[in-house]
């Protein structure tokens, strides 16, 4: 069979596009895991970006060496039949979680970077998300693919302009005080297990549908390795920002200081990556509840933003320090199962 260079670039891109969220944008997702942790945050991002590759990989591999179609199947696999249906009530919980931080982010943008009521930016997003409902997802796929490279871009241009800054090296060997300084240790393992254990609803059915083993360990690696860079690259820049913990949108003010010509195209994109962060997640909702209730896909979508609205009036910031985190702990289970199964690789022929 010949090496498809080609496919194994388009699972790396999916790879990326999916692990890279609206926390992952705004930059305050960095900053919870690592950047507050200054020198230590940076050998634990390149700590995840081993685990990225190595069990994104894996998880992909497997998923196809069983024919995995939907992720319900693959963690049937990894927990067994019964603990498999808690692990995916448990889903539906994160992902209500989740879509309320989209949301107060969405909210946090027209606040904090425009000076307009948080109301604003949730009840906009809302609207939108139910457009895109009713039009279908080709529009939704569009923002993405420009978007997802846009941000990076953005990404590598800010990290070259920091670099270049006279204290950049203090910056980055400088280790400040947290009185939560042990979190910097198991911070790649819950990172990576929160990101994995979401992402798995993408991933598996995109690995099953390639089948080839080569390819989708390839896929794998530079998908591994290309969030390796942008986690770096924003670890770079955001050092470099005084009292980082502060803002919500930190990438964006970083931006106005070092490329202000670029700041509201960044803030477009920023809330663009919320905006398809908030639909992925109701998509995915959406076809967990009707699993258990009979209920008109507009119904199931009132009552997913009803939620995450009252759940998002919380601060942003507050949401993500506490959800994020304990989402990636309780997601340990999964990434210890996924990284202990042994896994005979398919012959390739």
């Amino acid at each position: 069979m010949k090496r498809d260079w080609t496919q194994a670039f388009q699972i790396a891109a999916v790879y990326v596009g999916t692990v890279v969220g609206a926390g992952f944008a705004t930059g305050k997702e960095i900053v919870e895991f690592f950047s507050r942790f200054g020198f230590f945050g940076l050998i634990s991002i390149i700590m995840s970006g081993y685990l990225f590759i190595a069990l994104g990989s894996k998880l992909m591999r497997m998923a196809a060496f069983i024919e995995a179609k939907s992720y319900q199947e693959f963690n049937e696999y990894l927990f067994g039949k019964w603990p498999s249906r808690v692990i995916n009530v448990f889903m539906i919980f994160m992902l209500l979680g989740v879509s309320a931080v989209m949301l107060s982010g969405a909210g946090a943008v027209f606040e904090e970077q425009l000076n307009l009521p948080k109301a604003v930016g949730v009840f906009l997003t809302i609207f939108l998300s139910y457009l895109v409902m009713i039009v279908g997802t080709k529009g939704l796929f569009a923002v993405n693919t420009f978007v997802v490279p846009v941000m990076i871009t953005f990404s590598i241009i800010l990290m070259i302009f920091s670099v270049q800054m006279p204290n950049f090296l203090d910056q980055l060997l400088f280790i400040p005080p947290a009185d939560d300084g042990w979190k910097s240790v198991i911070a790649p393992f819950s990172y990576v297990a929160l990101n994995l254990g979401l992402a798995q609803a993408v991933l598996v059915p995109i690995a099953t549908e390639v089948k080839d083993d080569w390819t989708i360990k390839w896929g794998g690696f530079l998908g591994g390795a290309a969030l390796t860079v942008i986690l770096i690259a924003g670890h770079f820049t955001l050092i470099m920002l005084p009292n980082l913990e502060l803002y919500n949108i930190p990438m964006a003010i970083v931006m106005k200081n070092l490329a202000p010509f670029l700041y509201w195209i960044f803030v477009l994109v920023i809330y663009g990556e919320i905006f398809t962060s908030v639909i992925g997640n109701v998509f995915g909702l959406d076809r967990q509840l009707k699993q258990y209730l009979t209920i008109p896909t507009m119904l199931s979508v009132t009552l997913i933003f009803a939620v995450s609205y009252l759940i998002s009036l919380v601060n942003y910031g507050t949401l993500l320090s506490y959800l994020y985190p304990l989402f990636g702990y309780i997601c340990m289970i999964f990434f210890i199962l996924l990284w202990m199964k042994p896994f005979t690789p398919r012959v390739r022929k």
